[in-house]
């Protein structure tokens, strides 16, 4: 059009799309297709007929010949077909749903940011845990180790079967990378006196970084993939195969994120000196992320905390109650320590961390993102001035045998 009519019909694609939204129709039957093109009624040898043209040229066309103006929003009513939808989706997570859920068992923990689902056995799990994603909520679901063979997953398991590899293993408390044959990972896993020594005699901690993973799980361990694929939480949204789990039905003309699985293996903090260093450090992942604990090691040695000892160091957390009351029953076997973050807050710690390097004398270069580059492991200290300085609260999870912990996409964590 002359450029007079511009600021009419829209000078950009995003103009043109928007501002032709509320002429076209969502869910149309004649195209079943999101936005119904327009057809055009005749052919170029003039018979009368309806093709199916290009559906961008069309939709232009179409905010040409109607001249819509970019300001005048679009009234699009779509009705929702979920009739049993709350009306205040935060209210009802945040508010004691016990009528509406009385047949699931469940709890809430860190102040109410991550739901606890008790019994992986009940098939309503996902009607409370749809409630709760929509939010970006973690959530805990234990007991899965219930439905595993146990056996596939111990440590000399492992090693017995695959003790010939090699594979990157990375020191956690230097961030050296090297390739070695996995048995000596495995012999040093739950007896101290077989594991590397660092230059200062101190024992070393050693993580079996993402092996295998993907397809070489799959191939390499396929009695174990189809174990756990059994034994996942939620199926129908964490199985590859379940119907709610976007990724897996994503065209495949998309770039699929790696969605595993991927085995990640480490030794404990409890036989090193320092306990202010991580297995993982603070990180984003790109997709949704099921995290299972499916064996805890025993560890034996000189220099290795007495299991008071490691309780004891869980309970100098920062620890919600139900957390406090799992630790002291016996039949309970905890494992990790997380402490997870809101997307939301981001670019606060990224601002933090970026401050405590100038404090420390490093340098800090403005293409560094130090939770891009996985750099942290955020230490009690320095959590207590994340939460004076920003605001920032630390969500802090115990991760016991058995439990999975469902993280959305974009929330900061560390283990």
């Amino acid at each position: 059009p002359p450029a007079s009519q511009n600021n009419e019909q829209g000078s950009t694609l995003r103009d043109l799309l928007t501002t032709t939204a509320g002429k076209l129709r969502l869910g149309s039957t004649d195209a079943g297709i999101a936005f119904a093109p327009v057809y055009s009624t005749g052919t170029a040898s003039g018979k009368s007929g309806r093709t199916m043209p290009n559906i961008l040229d069309d939709i232009i066309a179409s905010v040409v010949e109607n001249k819509i103006p970019p300001n005048r929003a679009p009234k699009i009513n779509v009705k929702s077909e979920i009739k049993d939808e709350p009306k205040d989706d935060r209210k009802c997570v945040q508010d004691d749903c016990s009528k509406r859920y009385s047949d699931i068992q469940y709890s809430w923990i860190c102040d109410k940011h991550v739901l606890w689902l008790r019994d992986h056995k009940n098939n309503n799990n996902w009607k409370l845990f749809k409630e709760c994603w929509k939010q970006g909520r973690p959530v805990l679901v234990s007991g899965m180790h219930k439905k595993m063979n146990f056996s596939l997953w111990k440590a000399e398991s492992i090693s017995l079967d695959f003790g010939n590899q090699q594979a990157d293993i990375l020191n956690c408390k230097d961030s050296v990378i090297s390739n070695t044959n996995v048995k000596e990972f495995w012999d040093g896993f739950e007896d101290v006196s077989k594991r590397q020594k660092i230059k200062n005699g101190e024992t070393a901690l050693l993580k079996l970084k993402d092996w295998p993973s993907g397809e070489d799980f799959k191939a390499m361990m396929p009695a174990r993939y189809e174990d756990l694929l059994k034994s996942l939480p939620l199926p129908e949204y964490c199985s590859p195969e379940g119907k709610l789990n976007l990724a897996s039905h994503l065209p495949g003309f998309f770039v699929r994120p790696d969605l595993g699985p991927r085995l990640c293996s480490a030794y404990g903090v409890a036989a090193t000196k320092d306990h202010d260093i991580g297995t993982t450090n603070l990180h984003i992942e790109v997709s949704d992320v099921v995290n299972i604990l499916v064996y805890v090691g025993i560890a034996k040695g000189s220099g290795v905390l007495s299991k008071s000892g490691v309780l004891k160091k869980f309970e100098e957390e920062d620890l919600d109650d139900l957390l406090r009351k799992r630790l002291k029953d016996s039949s309970e076997l905890p494992g990790a320590l997380w402490h997870i973050y809101a997307g939301k807050d981001a670019d606060k710690i990224r601002e933090f961390l970026q401050k405590i390097a100038k404090e420390q004398g490093l340098e800090v270069l403005p293409e560094h993102d130090p939770i891009r580059d996985q750099s942290w492991y955020v230490n009690k200290k320095l959590r207590q001035r994340l939460l004076e300085e920003y605001g920032v609260k630390t969500c802090t999870v115990i991760q016991f045998l058995g439990d999975a912990i469902i993280l959305p996409a974009g929330a900061l964590h560390q283990v």
